[in-house]
């Protein structure tokens, strides 16, 4: 069986996100660095695009104002030229078509077009005829000979005239802008400047931005952090109020709410939350303090109409006793009533008793703390239930030291007591029912536990009966409990006694039998 159903835990939400099962500071931090993030990645790009899109604009209106004049100047020869400034082109007079290999490196053979004029260095400047590149040439500031491979070749022949420049990328060169105007022979002329000025500048401004708003993030995060916990502190003092006052004992007895959440500003979120606390810490205390009250007089009167019941029942009993002792026969119908009337004053002296001793465990009378020998209350105990069900099968399992713990003997044996008749009561003919006695040691504790279990072979418990078994008033079968005499008070009995001394019951189905154990402190 298993244990009575108490209040159950919150299952995770397997379907929540891991942001959404972290603490509030972390998903408000969270929240606030990722709008950032995203606000720096948008103004990052925007910036970027726009610096990009505003050089290469400058740079085209850098090669429109250079016109063809460079391309058009590769049309005739020129002299070597004569350092740096002039230009490095097709020179010796040859066929177009033979003025760039398609295939592999081609080297841009040496010449110069000083009348050129005006050039900046980097220039490129090329003739297309008949689909291929006829001649190319490149201003250079030094002795290097730049190279135009066969690919280059074929992108440079590829273009057609056109008002806007193209965006090329050539093997060695690098990145060029390059404008297209149709020749005077129907050839096509080319000419380039290059773009790394533009992407070299592009670059350093990302690199910037990235140092700067990697920079910000990590300044708004540590700012953030510190802002959030002094926003949110007011929050973790109404939390830890709400951890004291639930750490009290509630259930019962007189409970005073003294914590309270500190005064806030009314008009903020936080303010009205700690109001609104303090407001229903206020009803539950009204609350608490009604219920005290109504207990305490519930108990009273309990208390007062079992003791005064005692008398009219003793003398009830006594008289019924009186008139069954007479030596004259009684007529049958007689003899029945009166024999009732003595059974259920009996049963009903027994309910009173119970009740009483629940008023008084309820006010908190002490009880009795003397060293009880368990082993010997079991043998007593299952001694009598030996005698009241003969039908059943009583076994004991005891340690060979006593077990001792401190105690009301009277009480503790009533607690036994219970336990058996319950097993007896609620279980078939031929059941077996068992005593245990055992000492569990803890491994953290620093004394020893003293276990006490009765077991039983019956068919169990009700599974709609195990959260209230230990409640007042509580019967499994009614018309069977009433009949054996049952008050059901019994098992509730068990538990108050069992707490008063510091003890813990529970009750447990294993391997087919139904299982009470009573935990003591030793």
């Amino acid at each position: 069986m298993s244990h009575p159903a108490g209040l159950g835990r919150t299952a995770p939400n397997r379907g929540s996100t891991w942001l959404g099962r972290r603490p509030l500071r972390t998903r408000l931090l969270a929240s606030m660095l990722l709008l950032l993030t995203l606000a720096c990645l948008a103004v990052g790009l925007a910036t970027t695009l726009a610096l990009r899109g505003f050089l290469l604009n400058r740079l085209d209106q850098q090669l429109r104002a250079a016109g063809s004049r460079y391309a058009v100047s590769l049309e005739y020869g020129a002299t070597a030229p004569s350092g740096p400034g002039d230009t490095a082109a097709a020179g010796t007079p040859r066929r177009d078509a033979d003025a760039v290999p398609t295939d592999g490196d081609a080297q841009i053979p040496a010449g110069g077009f000083g009348q050129v004029a005006g050039q900046a260095v980097g220039t490129l400047g090329g003739r297309v005829v008949d689909g291929q590149l006829a001649q190319a040439g490149v201003v250079t500031d030094d002795s290097q000979r730049p190279l135009i491979t066969a690919a280059d070749a074929r992108k440079l022949a590829a273009l057609r005239p056109a008002r806007d420049p193209h965006s090329v990328h050539l093997d060695v060169l690098g990145n060029y802008r390059v404008l297209t105007d149709s020749g005077r022979d129907g050839d096509v002329l080319l000419t380039g400047l290059p773009a790394a000025g533009v992407n070299d500048a592009v670059e350093r401004l990302a690199v910037v931005e990235l140092v700067v708003f990697t920079a910000t993030l990590l300044a708004t995060g540590l700012a953030g952090a510190v802002l959030v916990r002094l926003s949110l502190r007011p929050l973790h003092q109404v939390t830890s109020t709400a951890q004291r006052v639930a750490a009290l004992p509630l259930a019962s007895g007189d409970v005073a709410l003294r914590d309270r959440a500190l005064p806030r500003d009314p008009g903020t979120e936080v303010g009205q939350l700690g109001a609104a606390f303090d407001h229903m810490l206020d009803h539950v205390e009204s609350a608490l303090t009604q219920r005290e009250a109504t207990e305490n007089r519930l108990r009273q009167f309990i208390a007062d109409a079992s003791h005064e019941l005692r008398t009219p029942l003793a003398a009830i009993r006594s008289h019924t006793e009186l008139a069954l002792r007479t030596p004259e026969p009684l007529p049958g119908q007689v003899d029945h009533s009166l024999r009732r009337v003595e059974s259920e004053s009996a049963r009903m002296a027994a309910l009173v008793d119970d009740l009483l001793l629940l008023a008084r465990l309820d006010a908190g009378r002490p009880l009795a703390h003397d060293p009880v020998d368990l082993s010997r209350l079991a043998i007593d105990a299952i001694s009598d239930a030996r005698a009241a069900g003969p039908d059943h099968r009583w076994s004991l399992d005891l340690p060979e030291d006593p077990v001792v713990v401190p105690g009301d003997e009277h009480r503790l044996h009533q607690v036994l007591a219970n336990l058996l008749t319950n097993a007896r009561t609620h279980t078939p003919a031929g059941s077996e029912v068992t005593v245990a006695v055992a000492v569990r040691r803890e491994a953290d504790a620093n004394g020893a536990t003293a276990e006490l279990t009765v077991s039983d072979t019956g068919p169990g418990i009700p599974a709609g009966l195990r959260p209230r078994i230990f409640e007042r008033f509580t019967r499994g079968d009614s018309a069977r409990s009433r009949a054996a005499g049952s008050t059901g008070l019994g098992l509730a009995i068990v538990a108050a006694v069992t707490k008063a001394h510091g003890g813990t019951v529970e009750t447990t189905r294993e391997d087919g039998r139904t299982v009470f154990r009573v935990l003591l402190p030793g």
